[in-house]
């Protein structure tokens, strides 16, 4: 019996090549990847954990007989423990802070731990921070002194109550003999050879440091105060409206400026009548929008204007008083003289006699001379930045009023 075996037809020959080349090609591919499998960087591989558990390892054992069942299995745990330190890194890329709006250079902290401003409150050493202040001073008085006037900054300072801090600037250097007075005790000194209140007030009044502060004084040490009550200024001053102030000065001792005097039967007043051809408007200084820089009394708002105003390098502050309508508006309603509660200007030189005498000249007479020369330099530069903005602006810039 012949038994006869049939096929579906011969394989063209081309077929049978591309079969070959197939297998050919697997076996190749398939060789390298098995010589490779035990050196790939697993670190590079992003693969799914819900495989591995599918993968029988003994299989794998006997398959590759060179790698253990447990070399395997650490393989494969370095391989979830790389992907997890991937998930950490890119986590911790979408997690990287910048704030842009955060105080410049703290763009990299939590907007919430970010403490831009602080003040001049007086902490203890010990218990609790938020057990430390008693009272939170609303106001800051400040007065520039030397040793000899300690009689009247005593009679002053005993007129601001515990709502003000004090703060002493020392141009003579003598801090420590202030102790015989109680309050001295819980004001803060500030202490540098032979400079003025505008130089401190720029290195130590910044407005991020007294942000606290409703109103700051500006004060120098040769005021008499018998008719003063701070508290009942600060009164006046929120019913009135005024950023920028000061007591009236007693007009028996003699004033430079009509606008600071005294007036009798007023609680206050913001413009005055001066001498012909000084004022080319009424509601420009010196009739207006004007006080002197001796006793001033800035609002928190004003301070941060009136600071950045105020030049390194120009110490004496002559010229302020006629540039501080520029941070308030209508500064002719928000500049005033409180003639409710005045004050005597007693004219004392004594940081004028920290000067130093040459070309023949006594000392006073060179810090008097360079007083002048600075207001000239400050009316200078405050022209000319002004020109520089509005000519940057592309538009004509209004009347000067720096005087």
């Amino acid at each position: 019996m012949r038994i006869s075996v049939r096929s579906g037809g011969a394989r063209k020959p081309g077929e049978i090549m591309r079969l070959f080349m197939t297998t050919f090609i697997g076996i190749i591919f398939g060789f390298f990847l098995g010589i490779s499998f035990p050196t790939l960087s697993l670190s590079r591989m992003n693969l799914p954990s819900s495989l591995f558990p599918s993968i029988d390892l003994t299989y794998i054992e006997d398959k590759y007989s060179g790698l253990s069942t447990r070399a395997l299995y650490n393989a494969w745990s370095s391989l979830k423990g790389n992907r997890g330190g991937f998930t950490r890194l890119h986590s911790y890329n979408d997690t990287k802070i910048w704030v842009p709006t955060n105080p410049r250079g703290a763009e990299r902290l939590p907007p919430g731990i970010v403490a831009s401003e602080s003040d001049l409150y007086l902490r203890r050493l010990w218990g609790l921070p938020s057990e430390d202040l008693a009272i939170q001073s609303k106001y800051l008085v400040t007065f520039t002194v030397g040793y000899g006037q300690k009689a009247n900054i005593d009679a002053a300072v005993k007129k601001f109550s515990e709502n003000f801090t004090i703060m002493l600037f020392h141009y003579d250097g003598q801090t420590s003999e202030w102790d015989e007075f109680e309050w001295s005790k819980r004001a803060i000194h500030a202490s540098v050879h032979k400079q003025t209140k505008w130089w401190y007030a720029k290195r130590f009044l910044h407005p991020d440091i007294i942000a606290p502060y409703d109103y700051i004084f500006m004060w120098d040490e040769d005021l008499g105060v018998e008719h003063f009550d701070a508290e009942e200024y600060i009164k006046l001053v929120r019913k009135h409206g005024l950023e920028i102030s000061q007591p009236g000065l007693d007009p028996s001792r003699g004033t430079t400026w009509a606008m600071t005097k005294k007036r009798d039967g007023v609680e206050v007043h913001k413009n005055t009548e001066e001498k012909p051809g000084w004022c080319s408007d009424p509601h420009l200084p010196p009739c207006a929008a004007f006080v002197e820089i001796m006793a001033t009394v800035f609002s928190r708002n004003a301070w941060r204007c009136v600071w950045h105003m105020i030049q390194n390098d120009l110490v004496h502050g002559w010229g302020l008083d006629f540039a501080l309508r520029k941070c308030v508006e209508p500064a002719h309603e928000k500049i005033g003289v409180v003639d409710a509660q005045w004050i005597v200007h007693q004219g004392v030189p004594s940081l004028g006699d920290q000067g130093k005498a040459e070309s023949g000249k006594q000392p006073w007479e060179g810090v008097r001379e360079r007083c002048h020369k600075e207001w000239k330099m400050f009316r200078d530069r405050m022209s000319k930045a002004e020109r520089a903005h509005f000519d940057a602006m592309g538009i004509d810039p209004p009347n000067s009023t720096t005087h």
